[in-house]
């Protein structure tokens, strides 16, 4: 008896042994028209193990990739689609650059700090009001879940003052923020339906 760990490895284990013998045994055949019509063969039967997965856009481009994975890109047959390169398989993708800026408030975010900003250079009237207060809010609901306490709104107008460098600079009684007990209610109502569940 023969162990499947004694075969060799599989190449792309999620289409088990069988396709890999039968990808192996399309390399041997010699009539180049007889080994196209296997290959296509063992396509057909690929996209049958995974039928769910036959709405996807270019599901059958990447099955005739995989084939040319599977085959160590030796398979010589007309493929229906530009099938991914050798060279190409490994490649790493470009680092991207990540913003190393200190965050003030940990709590409240890089992008409610980034919408401080914006919102401080524009024009004064309705609009900034309500942005103002939507951030206000915002700051206020971030506070409340990282630290699970009480916020007293002067708190947070010093926050938005300081985060602003003073650009916005709000009266606490010009604006009325969303109370901590309804946030804190909602939130503990959330977890609670969660655990029901």
């Amino acid at each position: 008896m023969d162990y499947p760990t004694l075969q060799g490895k599989l190449i792309m284990p999620e289409y088990g042994r069988n396709i890999q013998q039968m990808i192996s045994h399309a390399l041997t055949i010699e009539d180049r028209e007889e080994r196209t019509r296997c290959v296509k063969t063992v396509i057909n039967i690929m996209g049958n193990m995974f039928p769910y997965l036959r709405d996807v856009n270019d599901f059958k481009h990447k099955l005739w990739d995989h084939v040319a994975i599977m085959s160590d890109f030796k398979l010589d047959i007309d493929f229906p689609y530009e099938i991914v390169r050798e060279e190409n398989l490994y490649t790493r993708p470009e680092s991207l650059t990540y913003k190393n800026s200190r965050i003030r408030y940990q709590h409240y975010g890089r992008t409610l700090e980034e919408m401080i900003e914006k919102v401080a250079e524009y024009e004064e009237g309705d609009e900034k009001t309500e942005l103002i207060r939507l951030i206000a809010n915002q700051m206020k609901k971030c506070f409340l879940t990282w630290n699970k306490e009480v916020v007293d709104d002067k708190k947070i107008f010093d926050d938005l003052r300081e985060l602003s460098k003073g650009k916005l600079d709000i009266p606490e009684d010009f604006l009325k923020l969303v109370e901590s007990r309804d946030v804190l209610y909602t939130r503990k109502n959330k977890s609670n339906q969660m655990k029901r569940k």
